[in-house]
């Protein structure tokens, strides 16, 4: 089954194998700080989703270097995305946004931007910002949709209806700023059939997507709810049987910049397969092939 994975769009893009580094603004989110709310969307971590980032503490010239150093250990990568993680990395003064997004950028082999935020968190003054950075290196804003199905919105506390991500995809497509949709397969009451209106909804409207299986995380309300037996979440098999579907309906050009997720294994509480990933990566590779050749395909990326 072919898909047109983030690897094949950066080696396309950039010549070469292009490594994230993920880094730490320091900033929160208005679904913490009271704006909205102070618990959060229900299955975010205490991190805001920023477990592999690196340390806030730092400046953010220390920990591009410190991520380097890491990733150098393992390869003689050249080439990195400096990637805004935890939180809403919007969601500050945008003279201090300007400050750290400047400073991420300068190194010359950072060769693009990503940020991770909120779709209700782009003010027209940093639009201008994003618009102006996209000058120099190429922007990526991800926005945590995670579903088109209000009920769920509810639920979950995204705390935005869905016009505002409309809204934010086009004024950001205006500047021609790429966008990047989260999706999340296995959310509680879903079906499987809902699961797949998200991904089409989100595949026709971006450059490229990511789609995450549902973690049951420690110190989430969403664990509550979980003990409590009011939902169960995907084996491996339901998983990659959605993903798979998922991945047929996703327009060819969109970039498909993941298929899983790795939730951290000391707060990973279900479902526990997804702490193997060669396992999880083998079965959908395994099902993959599986599909194409059901379908008379003899090609496979």
């Amino acid at each position: 089954m072919y898909y047109y994975s983030l690897n094949e769009y950066l080696k396309k893009t950039f010549g070469e194998k292009v490594y994230k580094i993920s880094l730490d603004g320091g900033m929160t989110c208005p679904n913490r700080d009271g704006t909205l709310g102070t618990r959060g969307c229900i299955f975010c971590s205490r991190g805001g989703s920023g477990e592999f980032a690196a340390d806030r503490h730092l400046d953010i010239s220390a920990q591009i270097e410190q991520a380097k150093k890491r990733i150098q250990t393992k390869t003689d990568c050249r080439k990195f995305i400096a990637y805004f993680q935890p939180f809403t990395n919007t969601y500050a003064p945008v003279s201090f946004l300007r400050q750290i997004f400047n400073e991420a950028i300068a190194p010359e082999e950072i060769v693009a931007l990503s940020i991770a935020t909120r779709p209700d968190c782009l003010s027209g003054e940093v639009l201008a910002l994003l618009d102006e950075l996209n000058q120099h290196k190429p922007v990526w804003v991800e926005l945590g949709l995670q579903t088109v199905h209000a009920d769920t919105v509810k639920y979950i506390r995204r705390g935005y209806p869905l016009e505002v991500y409309d809204d934010a995809v086009e004024r950001l497509h205006k500047i021609h700023v790429s966008v990047i949709t989260h999706v999340i397969l296995g959310l509680p009451h879903e079906t499987k059939e809902m699961m797949l209106q998200s991904v089409r909804y989100a595949g026709e409207r971006s450059d490229g997507i990511k789609l995450q299986l549902l973690h049951v995380l420690k110190d989430t309300d969403l664990l509550d709810d979980y003990e409590a037996g009011l939902f169960r979440t995907l084996t491996l098999e339901e998983y990659v049987d959605i993903l798979c579907d998922a991945v047929e309906i996703i327009p060819k050009g969109t970039v498909i910049h993941r298929l899983t997720g790795d939730g951290d294994k000391k707060l990973l509480v279900a479902p526990l397969w997804s702490g193997d990933k060669k396992r999880v990566l083998n079965t959908i590779n395994h099902t993959f092939r599986l599909r194409d050749v059901r379908q008379g395909k003899r090609t496979y990326r």
